[in-house]
């Protein structure tokens, strides 16, 4: 019998209602559990551990990623697959940061959460954590089918750095607006075999740390210099995304594009996003992009904020290297990227 190691981080699939009524606070796993007595029908052995005090994703932070990833590591060898609930807030910039940490994974490890509390009537967490252990537990010819991390939400999976939270209201609240949904859950679990990420690399290890000396700069049609200029100048700054229009543009003005250039003659790595939420960067394709091309921006393509932003901090912490980083976030790790 397939054997899975549920992870329970906290967020809304374990919320209940506070003794007021006015907030939602998280209440322990084994009460998630007697919830949905239909996890035990299922052909799979579960167990369950959880955060000593669980948080709400809007409080993760690198170092609860670290937890997540010993959690798995400590288990690794014992469980097939394993299922972290999460709260949907943060979701999509966990599973990036993992996707990174994991190098050699040949097990799924599948993120679920929900939009309504598991203990109401209409919850969506129900499905979600049912569906997540059932993909968890797929095997063919004797090894797992998933062995990514993935995102499992309202009947869908998802390569977990290629997704991006675009709803608070809707069931279906997650999309993977630049690459392929991997498996859909309707009467049978369905995969898309073709685009399944596999290693390269021979064994499983975690490899951790994550600077956190980074700032995200979105473009808008009248941004201040001054305010552009402060940040560029930050010298505890050694990361910076850049959101910016459409394919990659910015203002063509040469004042930024000068500040641009300085901070990455001093070894700032400066990285080309879009705000679109389907698409990617194409920098030289518009005169707007030309400039920050010359001024050594790099491009990140079509991956998503939480994929590049997570990846910027994982690389800052491997070297000092900037030209190094910057190789590296052009190259495709772990399927974030389309090269």
């Amino acid at each position: 019998m397939t054997s899975i190691l549920i992870i329970y981080t906290g967020g809304t699939i374990g919320m209940i209602e506070s003794v007021d009524r006015q907030t939602l606070v998280p209440f322990d796993l084994p009460h998630v559990l007697d919830t949905i007595p239909e996890l035990r029908k299922l052909d799979a052995k579960l167990d369950s551990i959880a955060f000593e005090k669980p948080i709400d994703s809007s409080d993760m932070e690198p170092t609860g990623w670290m937890k997540i990833a010993a959690m798995v590591a400590d288990n690794y060898d014992a469980y097939d697959g394993f299922v972290i609930l999460h709260g949907s807030d943060t979701l999509a910039y966990t599973a990036s940061a993992l996707s990174y940490m994991f190098s050699g994974l040949r097990k799924p490890v599948v993120l679920t959460g929900s939009q309504l509390p598991i203990g109401m009537i209409r919850t969506d967490a129900r499905d979600n954590l049912i569906t997540s252990v059932e993909f968890a537990a797929r095997s063919m010819n004797d090894e797992p089918v998933v062995q990514e991390v993935v995102v499992c939400f309202e009947d869908l999976l998802y390569r977990g750095n290629r997704t991006k939270k675009y709803s608070t209201e809707a069931f279906d609240a997650f999309i993977s607006p630049n690459y392929p949904v991997l498996g859909e859950a309707g009467v049978n679990l369905n995969f898309d075999f073709e685009e399944l990420y596999r290693s390269d690399e021979e064994a499983f290890k975690v490899v951790g740390g994550f600077d956190q000396r980074v700032a995200v700069l979105t473009m808008f049609p009248g941004i201040m210099p001054e305010l552009v200029r402060s940040v560029l100048r930050n010298t505890d700054l050694r990361g910076l995304v850049m959101m910016t229009f459409g394919s990659g543009n910015a203002p063509s003005d040469k004042a930024l594009i000068d500040e641009l250039t300085l901070a990455v003659e001093r070894g700032m790595v400066i990285v080309n996003v879009t705000q679109c939420a389907k698409g990617k960067v194409e920098q030289g394709k518009y005169e707007t992009s030309v400039g920050l091309m010359n001024a050594g921006v790099v491009s990140c393509g079509d991956m998503t904020l939480e994929a590049t932003l997570t990846k910027l901090m994982f690389l800052l912490d491997k070297s000092d290297d900037a030209d190094w980083v910057k190789e590296q976030m052009l190259t495709n790790l772990r399927g974030e990227l389309t090269v």
